[in-house]
């Protein structure tokens, strides 16, 4: 038998799964925010309908080419049908072979009260070299629309990553402190059992006060902070502002990754799609030459088409007339004016200066890439010192505390080396930071 659960019941369950199912935070990696964005960007699905609309714009050149075929049909009823006068010579020709005392009529009608037509038209493009340059041109067009698809891909793992990364670093930011926050509290614990033991004066229980109260002022900024960035990686990556999202990657780990890239060789300007965009475009620039310049050629179009007429004063006693053409059209073109000749001086001063781009933009590249690989070569050195600095204002307070806790050692020493050592923190989380960011930049520079 089977077991009937009420109907409110059901409904009540699936609102607490769904509301539990949004409680919960989706967490992504870096690889994983790139590639949400790349599935869910409107830069990129708009970048894909335009290499929808190249496709649909080859198809419209192509059918330029191809026959035409339409059909027609027309009805006219004349309520009152023309006529016309007869010449004077043919009347008295009339009047001659007519019986004595008939009366001539002076006009005639060449028309019946009811015309029907219909037909079929054929019209075809025998030779049009402007036509077969235009379908190139379009497929070209595609190419250059996949070509942009790839940089606006690209735009956007670098906008993600730009986003992100202040995440994380937020986020290592607010570990750290936290653990600091927690290291103080216990320092602050101790401070206070030895001043209420009388060993040591309140001015040591309220510099450690305070300072445990900079730090958890700093967290509810860093919080701000971090909620701050969330909403701008959400937007990069279109995600819900409204729904929670966590980042996953360990700076450590992505630290390691970054000091091992390697920056020599030559500069692959083959890699960079800006590159290859710009190639298309003159290839663009080139077919729209040869368009203007096929302008000076003579264009050949064929006709076809069979018509049946029907004439008559009612729909009984007329009669149907077919008629059937076939037919040539050349157009030669002599002049215009002077039109053509602009308009090709037009597409080459075009085709000019975007070679002119091309070469500018091989300078731009090397230049960023050399100035790429030396910032790149700066963080890592700055990281490398702040690594050691950390290391060693970490030893530095750990000393102190020691000889604080035996009684040799001041409270406001302790204050000092604790502020150096949340510095060196910071100054690392930075530096790691830069590092990143190098990483990023000079892939970017690279092409990769």
């Amino acid at each position: 038998m089977l077991l009937r659960m009420p109907l409110f019941l059901v409904l009540l369950i699936s609102s607490v799964w769904t509301t539990a199912a949004r409680a919960q935070p989706a967490t992504l990696s870096l690889d994983d925010a790139v590639q949400y964005a790349l599935d869910n960007s409107l830069t990129v699905q708009n970048a894909r309908l335009t290499i929808a609309d190249a496709d649909a714009q080859i198809s419209e050149r192509l059918s330029t080419g191809l026959p035409q075929i339409n059909a027609s049909a027309g009805f006219t009823h004349y309520l009152q049908v023309p006529v016309q006068p007869l010449p004077e010579a043919f009347v008295e020709f009339l009047q001659q072979g007519a019986p004595p005392g008939t009366e001539i009529d002076r006009e005639a009608s060449f028309f019946l009260k009811n015309n029907l037509t219909t037909g079929v038209n054929l019209t075809t493009t025998i030779f049009d070299a402007s036509y077969f340059v235009s379908v190139a041109a379009a497929r070209a067009a595609k190419d250059y629309a996949q070509i942009d698809l790839q940089t606006t891909q690209r735009e956007v793992r670098l906008q993600v990553t730009a986003a992100y990364l202040p995440v994380l670093l937020l986020d290592a930011n607010l570990r750290q402190l936290e653990k600091n926050i927690g290291n103080l509290e216990e320092l602050l614990r101790e401070t206070r059992a030895t001043f209420e033991a009388g060993f040591i004066e309140q001015l040591d229980v309220d510099r450690l006060d305070l300072s445990l109260a900079n730090l958890r002022t700093e967290r509810d900024n860093l919080v701000r902070q971090q909620e701050m960035a969330l909403r701008a990686l959400k937007y990069q990556l279109n995600y819900p502002l409204e729904d929670p999202l966590r980042v996953e990657d360990n700076l450590d780990s992505m630290r390691l990754q970054a000091e091992f890239l390697d920056i020599g060789g030559d500069i692959p300007y083959a890699q960079r799609p800006e590159v290859a965009l710009l190639d298309k475009a003159i290839e663009l620039n080139e077919y729209q030459l040869r368009v203007n310049r096929s302008a000076y050629l003579p264009t050949l179009n064929g006709n076809a088409g069979y018509q049946y007429q029907y004439q008559g004063n009612d729909f009984k006693s007329g009669f149907w007339a077919p008629t059937a053409i076939v037919g040539l059209n050349l157009n030669v073109p002599i002049f215009d004016g002077f039109g053509r000749r602009a308009r090709v001086q037009r597409a080459e001063i075009a085709l000019e200066t975007a070679r002119n781009q091309q070469q500018d933009l091989r300078r731009g590249i090397e230049l960023e890439v050399r100035n790429a690989r030396t910032s790149y070569q700066s963080a890592r050195e700055r990281l490398n010192n702040q690594d050691r600095n950390l290391r060693l204002a970490e030893r530095i307070y750990e000393t102190t505390r020691i000889k604080y806790r035996e009684g040799v050692g001041s409270s406001l020493e302790v204050t000092q080396a604790e502020q150096s050592v949340y510095e060196a923190q910071s100054n690392y989380l930075n530096a790691v930071y830069d590092l990143l960011t190098a990483r990023v930049d000079l892939e970017q520079a690279l092409g990769r």
